[in-house]
């Protein structure tokens, strides 16, 4: 499965935008819409591309109405309520993933450092 698939996944394959547009947020987040899909490595840049699309449908009123009307049946505030939610989830789900960067700071360089 390939980036942009499992985006669509992650979207529930809901026509929000283009594939070209999907690729433009894609790369904004450092991932490369042909390449296979690996959990490990694009987890946590796949959830922040889902944040970045909701934040811009939700910002796009033309685009609530459509979602809104068509697909939901929910009034545009209440789609706007669902989408915010729908938001705070990922966030809370990139909290709880772990981090593998290396803490860098000069407290932990004082005692990795040897002497010579």
């Amino acid at each position: 499965m390939t980036i942009l698939e499992r985006l669509k996944l992650e979207l529930s394959n809901k026509d929000y935008f283009t594939d070209a547009e999907y690729t433009v947020f894609l790369s904004e987040n450092g991932l490369l819409p042909t390449d296979n899909y690996n959990k490990q490595l694009h987890q946590r840049n796949l959830l922040y591309t889902c944040i970045d699309v909701l934040e811009a449908v939700s910002n796009d009123v033309d685009m609530m109405r459509k979602v809104s009307d068509d697909t939901t049946g929910l009034t545009t505030e209440q789609a706007y309520k669902y989408l915010v939610d729908r938001i705070d989830k990922i966030k809370n789900k990139i909290a709880t993933l772990p981090n593998d960067e290396v803490e860098n700071n000069s407290f932990t360089l004082m005692f990795t450092r040897s002497r010579r």
